[in-house]
């Protein structure tokens, strides 16, 4: 599975789990960090956590590891590493405060593949 086919493939997992407003940044010209950003939000901690969760266990379907996990008890802003894709579930308060869209602005979006 290329990062691309990952990246579509954690898009989906939020989107199964409501997550709103779901973007996807096209990294590769604009970070050595990742390939990809996912970023998406939830209502409340509870959702946000669902969200990690269902990436973590798609990817872990998929035979792919996951590198890191941060922020999980807070809810606040959880960081799922993936490796080359690097997924940011947001509180939606924390996600109008940190706007990583624009801070990362040059980053292409890309399509989610989600219908």
């Amino acid at each position: 599975m290329d990062s691309k086919q990952l990246a579509q493939l954690a898009a989906k997992a939020c989107d199964e789990k409501r997550g709103e407003d779901i973007v996807l940044l096209d990294m590769k010209n604009v970070s050595l960090i990742a390939d990809y950003f996912l970023i998406c939000e939830g209502s409340n901690e509870r959702q946000v956590q669902a969200i990690a969760r269902a990436i973590k266990e798609q990817a872990e379907e998929h035979n792919l590891g996951v590198k890191r996990l941060e922020g999980f008890d807070q809810a606040r802003w959880i960081l799922v590493d993936l490796d080359d894709v690097v997924c940011h579930i947001f509180h939606k308060e924390e996600r109008n405060y940190y706007n990583l869209e624009r801070l990362w602005g040059d980053a292409p979006l890309v399509e989610t593949g989600i219908d």
